[in-house]
Formats: structure tokens, sequence, C-alpha cells
């Protein structure tokens, strides 16, 4: 007797121990659970985003004792007209009482006015490690709004990078409940069009969130090794609800089919667990494998996004081969339950004749040249915006004016340039050459002072107590963002400083700031995304090749979502990079992509692109080895498939979309860009692109091998598939 596959076997001692299977899945997510919330997440540190000169910089001011302490300020304004100057005097000396009353506060400074007289700054130094101060904020927060309260007539504000830092934590927190708010119902809802029974659309949706509770949970040990940069606990939820719902449907969908066909209970779930189940780890390999090649570029941001994605990815994979054949199993027929009449009518035939998608495939399976040489000049045409991607990291320019404390941000850049987007010049000496490289960084100072990039004052040099290191800050009047702020940190570092400090023989100078690192950060990027993209190509195929023994499917799947990504990219520089589309996404356009987006979009992308088409081709090749000819295999394998793919594309995209709709930078165009990706590829791929080009291979596509003839070939009188033989256990249920 033929050894069947693991897929299979592990079906079988589910569904005919389904019990065991459920309580162990559900011990499983409650340790995971458990265990993460004792762990605890690990949060990623400054030092942990460092690249380029402004790394360097930074390197310095640690190595030499020069880390500025956590900075907060109260600013102090009028509601409306001019500011009432002796009421102003009196709310900021009742917030400096009230400061120096609190145990986290080091020193609170003199009130600065502002030039044009429209508010009075109080600045305030907390103790303890910066990096720390968000976890003691709390008290001055409400030491602000205890004076604001005790000044009603006029604007008492905080703002400082703790203080924002909380902020921005709580946006996300609600970004997510309202992402988890509509997920739910709208994937639900697609799935009860996709059945037309509750409970068939319940389960997928059940499996999918206790994969995400359990990742989550699973990550907090991670992030021990991998630190959380912010955004992990959002593409789990992301990625678990899609790809966790998709394996789920694709299991059930070819269950049922089966049983439509009048296998047994047992039987249905063992077939649908060869194919579905094997097509199923095949795709969650591939997504694992694509998010593998984040690690490449050995940053903590991609870590972190990598380890998140690869867990939930897995737990959804681990959830689809276990649990859900024991619930199948369990629930038999009452999976078809209750019926939603219409819906039920438009669903219950699974042998229904696909007429709209045959339709759909003719141009592709009759004319294939023209068909695919249109498709794919309309692809590289949207592509080609791609090549013109400016990347820039998250800056306080990005986040939302809704947000009350970037309200209080922009009224402080407005009262008080100097606080807006700073340069750290750093500069290290040689220790026989302290006094010249200081002498030199103070004629780079009053370089600074007569470039109208730059503000008009005399910073203060701060130096290291050996005397090698020198500090300065020198501001620009215009956002970090700006073209006038990349053009002042040009000027810094290619012409001031290399005609001052750069004479001073051993010298090194160095700038940093939010310009700079964005700068370097995205020119790290760059340079890493070329070995993540070979990495994420190599592997897919050897893995592809493997899988269907065929060196052309692997490299037909690798062009197709290369050039699916690419078109993806170009979508995403066209909406974001321009203004059309502010009003329908509810954005202001800075001109950039975030930093961070296109190497963790490639490798989501195109490990999602081979999801599908693994599905696909493996349904293709399903039917080629029953005997039918390429282009009959094609058209049986892509309409029996249609369906669930255009199902699961819709869950993908819906969940994929509500992320577009938050209100955080980073999340909006990863959301956007990743359902616009689902679409070109459920659409335009798996209906154009990919039947084209397999009918024109023909049967080169399973080159260097041949596909093995199961059945009679298809010009022979049609048979029906042998029934499984009864087990003895399933006699026995």
């Amino acid at each position: 007797m033929t050894k069947q596959p693991a897929t299979v076997r592990v079906a079988r001692w589910s569904a005919t121990h389904p019990w065991r299977a459920i309580g162990m899945w559900i011990a499983f997510i409650a340790v995971c659970l458990v265990l993460g919330g004792m762990a605890g997440t690990e949060k990623t540190k400054n030092k942990d985003f460092e690249f380029g000169e402004s790394g360097r910089a930074n390197e310095i001011i640690r190595t030499y004792g020069m880390i500025a302490p956590a900075e907060e300020n109260v600013l102090v304004t009028a509601k409306s007209g001019t500011l009432d100057k002796p009421a102003a005097d009196k709310a900021a000396a009742d917030v400096a009482a009230r400061m120096r009353a609190l145990k986290e506060v080091d020193a609170v400074g003199a009130p600065v006015e502002a030039k044009d007289g429209s508010g009075l700054l109080v600045p305030i130094t907390m103790k303890g490690d910066p990096e720390q101060a968000k976890d003691h904020i709390d008290p001055l927060l409400n030491a602000t709004k205890a004076a604001q309260r005790a000044n009603p007539d006029l604007r008492v504000e905080q703002i400082g990078d703790a203080s924002m830092n909380v902020a921005l934590n709580d946006q996300v927190g609600k970004d997510l409940g309202k992402a988890e708010m509509f997920s739910l119902p709208v994937t639900l809802i697609i799935l009860m069009v996709a059945f037309g029974a509750m409970i068939a659309a319940a389960v997928p949706v059940l499996l999918a969130i206790t994969a995400v509770v359990g990742s989550v949970g699973l990550f907090g040990l991670a992030s021990h090794v991998f630190p959380d940069a912010g955004t992990v606990s959002s593409v789990i939820m992301m990625m678990g609800m899609a790809v966790g719902v998709d394996y789920s449907l694709f299991y059930v969908k070819r269950e049922r089919e089966e049983r439509a066909k009048g296998r047994g209970k047992i039987d249905a779930i063992e077939i649908a667990a060869a194919t579905s189940g094997h097509a199923v780890v095949v795709s969650a390999v591939a997504v694992i494998v694509s998010m593998a090649g984040m690690y490449l570029a050995d940053d903590a941001i991609f870590a972190g996004l990598a380890t998140g994605g690869i867990i939930v990815v897995a737990v959804a994979m681990v959830g689809s081969l276990t649990v859900l054949p024991a619930l199948l199993a369990k629930l038999g027929n009452k999976i078809d339950r209750p019926r939603i009449p219409l819906l039920w009518r438009l669903t219950a035939r699974e042998d229904r004749e696909p007429r709209v998608w045959k339709a759909l495939l003719k141009p592709a399976l009759h004319h294939p040249v023209i068909t695919l040489v249109v498709a794919v000049l309309a692809l590289g045409a949207l592509a080609l915006p791609a090549f013109d991607m400016k990347l820039q990291n998250t800056s306080a320019d990005d986040f939302p004016r809704e947000m009350s404390i970037m309200q209080t941000y922009d009224r402080m850049t407005a009262a008080f340039p100097d606080k807006n987007s700073a340069s750290n010049i750093v500069v290290l000496a040689p220790a026989d050459k302290k006094n010249e490289s200081k002498a030199a960084l103070e004629q780079a100072i009053a370089r600074t002072r007569q470039s109208p990039l730059f503000v008009h004052e005399t910073p203060q040099i701060e130096q290291s107590q050996d005397g090698r290191a020198f500090k300065v800050d020198v501001t620009t009047p215009h956002r970090s963002s700006s073209d006038e702020a990349k053009a002042a940190l040009k000027e810094l570092r290619t012409v001031i400083l290399p005609e001052t400090v750069g004479k001073v023989p051993g010298a090194e100078s160095a700038v940093a700031g939010p310009t700079a690192d964005n700068k370097d950060y995205g020119e790290r990027v760059m340079d890493k995304l070329p070995l993540v993209i070979g990495f994420v190509l190599l592997l897919t195929f050897v893995m592809m090749s493997v899988t269907f023994r065929s060196v052309v499917v692997a490299l037909t799947a690798i062009g197709i979502n290369l050039l699916s990504a690419l078109a993806s990219f170009g979508f995403l520089v066209l909406v974001f990079q321009h203004t059309w589309a502010e009003g329908i996404l509810d954005f202001n356009s800075n001109g950039t992509i975030i930093s961070w987006l296109p190497l963790f979009l490639f490798v989501v992308l195109f490990g999602l692109s081979m999801d599908y088409h693994v599905f696909v081709v493996s349904r293709i090749r399903e039917a080629a080895q029953s005997g039918l000819n390429t282009r009959d295999a094609v058209e049986k394998g892509i309409t029996g498939s249609a369906g669930v793919i255009t199902s699961a594309a819709i869950v993908m995209v819906s969940v994929f979309a509500v992320f577009g709709t938050m209100s955080m930078m980073d999340m909006k165009q990863m959301g956007v860009g990743l359902a616009a990706a689902v679409l070109i590829d459920a659409i335009v791929v798996r209906i154009v692109i990919l039947p084209s080009l397999m009918t024109l291979l023909g049967t080169a596509n399973w080159w260097p091998t041949r596909i093995p003839r199961l059945h009679a070939p298809s010009h022979a009188a049609p048979q029906t598939p042998a029934p499984y033989e009864p087990h003895v256990y399933e006699r026995q249920l």
C-alpha cells in the first residue's frame, strides 16, 4: 500500500479524533497567549535604526557621553486673537511649579517667548534614560492638563518626543481597533456569499482569529530576539486574517466539492488534504521563504516584520491542516447550515458549469499571443512609475493633523521655527587637534548663519569630558521632509563641513537628525533591496522546481509575479507620490514612499502571488494528469479554482483595504499597496497572463519532466474516478 502524504495522515487522524485535535489547538493557542503575555514584547532601541553617516554621528554621541536627556515642552498660546502676556506668564509659572514637584522631572527652564509674541514655551528636562521616557511621561501630561484646567482662557499643551510617542501609539491602537471592527464583518459577509451558509463562512474566520491570537503570543517570545519596531502587531493581524481565511477557504471548498460528488465524509477530507492541503503547505512555504528574505537586510524593522509574518503564516497553515479537518469531520453536513436562501442556491451546485469564467478565459485560450502581449504591456506601463520611487521614513510631517498632538507640534514650530528640523553636527577630533577642531566647527556654524537655509542663531557647542568630541544643533526653519531641509543637509555635508572641519588633519565630522536619518536609511534600504530580491527569486525558483518538477513552471512563476509586484509598486507611486488621490484616501502627499515599504511589500507580494500561483497551477497540473491537453487543462484548472481564488482575493483585498483607511501613513501605504497587488494578481495575472502563457507553452510547461497520466487521455471516453476504498474507521462511524 502506498504511503499517504503527511497532509493526508494528519487530516485522517484529526478527522477520526476530532475532540482531541480541537482540544490540542485550543490548548496551543492558550499556551502561546499566556507565555507571550508573561514574556512581554521587547521594543527596538534607537540604535537599531542607525545607519550611514547619521549612524556614525549617533555612535560618537553615545561613546563620548553626550546623549541628550529627554526633553518636553509646554506651549502656552491664545485660543484666539493675541496672547495676553500677563496671563501667559502666570500660566507658565503654574506649569513650572507643577513640573518641579514631579520626581520624573530633572529641571524646568525659564519660559521662552516667541519672537512674534504668539506664545511662551516652558522647557522641561526629564530624569533617566531618554529611551524610557515614554514610560514615565503620564505624570507630566497630567500636570499639563491640570494647568490647562487652572488657566481655561489660554491653550496650555505639551509636546516632546515622549508625549508624541505615547499619542502615536494610542492612535495606532485606535486604528487597529477600527480595522478589526470593519475587517471581521466584511470578511464574514464575503464568505457567506462564497458558501451560502453561516457555519461554513464562520469556520475560516474563527481559525484566522485564533491564528492571529496565538501568533501575537508567540511573537512576544520571539521579540526578545527580534524586537518590535511598532508595526509587527498590525502586520500579524493583516497577514493572519488574509492567509488564515484563504487557507481554510481553499480546504473547505475542496472538501465541499468532493462531498457534492458523493464522497463520504472522511474520504472528502482526505482528498481535500491531498490536494488543497498540499497546496496550502507549498503556498505557506512560499510566503515564509519570501518573508525570510527580509533577514538579509540586517535591519531591526525588517527582522521584526519577517518574524511576525512567518509566525502567523506558519500558525495559520498548521491550523488549516490539523484543527480544520477535525471541525469538518465533527460538523459533517451541518457545516452547510443555516443556509442563506438565495446565496445557497447560487453556491450549492459545486459542479455547475462555470460559464462566466470560461467566457473571461476565451481571449487567453484562443488568442494567447495577442492577449499576452497586451496584458504584459499594460502591466509594464503601470510598473514604469516604480522606477521614479522616492523613499523617506515617517516623520512628524506625515502624521495625521487631526491628532491634537500634531496640532500642538504645528503651533510650536510656527511660533518657534528653531524647534523645526535640527541637524546634529558631530565632530571627533584627534587628541592633539582639539582647539583647532573646535575653531573649525565655529567657522562651520558661522557659515550656516550666512545661509538662507538655516535659522540665524548662534547655537551652543557641547564638548565631551575628554575634549575630543563636539556636538552642536543647527536648525532649518523648514519641515524635515521638505526640499529645503534636504538642501540644508546637502550643504552641510558636501560644502560647509568639508571646507571647515574637513581641513583639520585627522578630524572627523558627521551629521545626524531627522533629515539625515531619512536619507541614510532610504539609501540603506535601496542598497539591500537587490540582495533580498535575489535571495527570494533564487529560493522561489528552487522551491517551485522541486514542487512541480518543472524548470519552466518555476521560471514563468518568477517572471509573472515579478511583473505583478512591479506593477503594484507603480500604482503605489502614482497614488502616494502625487496629489490626485489625497481627497479619496484622506492624506497629504509628501511626494515619497515610506522607506521600509518597498522591501517589505516586495517579499509579501511575491509570497502572496506565489500563494495563488501554486493553487492554480496545482489544479492545472491535476487536470493535465487526468489526460487533458494543455489548453483544456488550463481551462479546467482555472475555471475550477476561479471561484475560490476570487473569494480568497476579495477577502484579502477587503482586509488590506481596511488598512488603507487608517490614519498613519505607513499603514495606509501598506494597505493600499497590498490591496492593489492582490487585485492585479487575481484579475490580470490569473485570468489573462497565466492562461495565455501556459497555452502558448503547451507541454513545454512541464519541462524537463512529463506529466504522468493518471487516467485516460482526453479523446477517450470519460471515466468516473474510482471511489476511495472506505477505511475501517469510516465504516465504524
